[in-house]
């Protein structure tokens, strides 16, 4: 009698182990679900007071600073954004010593796109000494191109402006820009231009 006892205790703590597992396995699958679910659009890194330089070759190409950055790099198309403004300088390897400018309140950077957008009371300076004012710009450094939708107003390093009611075009070093609906106090020989 002793003997049928044990193999009952034995088998009920048996089956009550296997019960345990299935129940820790269903609950682990049921988790797993639910985090997927789950938004994953989360800063992974906060970085306050950043300081960031990019080089190419060797050549500083960019240097930018922002209150606080945040890294969202969790998710499909990983971003840097900075919510209380940025303030990046460019560099052109002719003139090195006199970087361009963009400060703006808002700014979001697709590194592996090469894709910046700033917003907000948007500054801009090139290394020619023009300047611009808009409230939205966006650059894409693989094209090597800056565009807008918003209003433009330029100041350019002879004193005279220029109000771009549709935007513009241009590329990244200023050698070359289109203004769309413009008019102002400017000279020809110095803007290539095209109304539309």
């Amino acid at each position: 009698m002793k003997f049928l006892i044990n193999i009952s205790y034995k088998n009920i703590a048996y089956l009550f182990s296997c019960a345990i597992f299935f129940i820790l396995t269903s609950c682990e699958e049921d988790l797993t679900k639910r985090n997927a679910n789950q938004s994953k659009n989360f800063p992974s890194q906060i970085i306050h007071h950043a300081n960031i330089v990019q080089r190419d070759s060797g050549f500083v190409t960019l240097k930018a600073t922002a209150p606080i950055i945040e890294k969202y790099e969790l998710i499909d198309s990983p971003y840097i954004v900075a919510k209380k403004g940025m303030n990046i300088q460019f560099f052109d390897k002719k003139k090195p010593k006199v970087p361009g400018k963009i400060v703006a309140k808002y700014a979001r950077i697709f590194e592996y796109k090469k894709f910046y957008e700033a917003k907000g009371d948007v500054r801009i300076t090139t290394n020619e000494g023009q300047r611009f004012a808009t409230q939205s710009i966006y650059w894409d450094q693989k094209k090597k191109r800056i565009y807008t939708k918003d209003t433009v107003y330029v100041t350019m390093e002879d004193g005279s402006t220029l109000v771009a009611d549709h935007g513009m075009t241009a590329k990244d070093d200023f050698s070359e820009y289109t203004f769309f609906k413009n008019s102002g106090d400017f000279s020809t020989k110095q803007i290539s231009e095209k109304q539309k």
